[in-house]
């Protein structure tokens, strides 16, 4: 009955495609802007990530654990309305491109 209740470590990667290297200032604070939105996934660890041999790609990591019940209804909470602002604004700042995926860590698995 424990392992029913138990949560589930995840990681949200966001990667972006910046039109400027520049550009990172908007993230931040777009990142800042965010802070809510973050707080729903307790005590998550964010972090931004720039591609040193192309600056204008960016990878955002979120790590954060998921209820069972949160996991079942990521899509449902996906359509929140604060989650789909979100989304919608990083699209229109960053026209070249916005891919989230959610991963699980296998490492002590493999």
């Amino acid at each position: 009955m424990a392992a029913k209740n138990k949560k589930m470590n995840r990681i949200l990667v966001i990667k972006i495609k910046l039109p400027t290297a520049e550009a990172i200032t908007s993230l931040s604070m777009m990142m800042k802007s965010a802070t809510p939105f973050y707080s729903a996934f307790g005590d998550a660890k964010v972090r931004l990530l720039r591609n040193v041999d192309s600056p204008a790609d960016v990878i955002q990591i979120v790590e954060y654990e998921a209820e069972p019940g949160f996991e079942l209804n990521r899509q449902k909470f996906a359509s929140d309305p604060m989650a789909r602002n979100i989304l919608q604004g990083w699209r229109m700042l960053f026209p070249g491109g916005v891919e989230m995926d959610v991963y699980e860590d296998v490492t002590e698995s493999a």
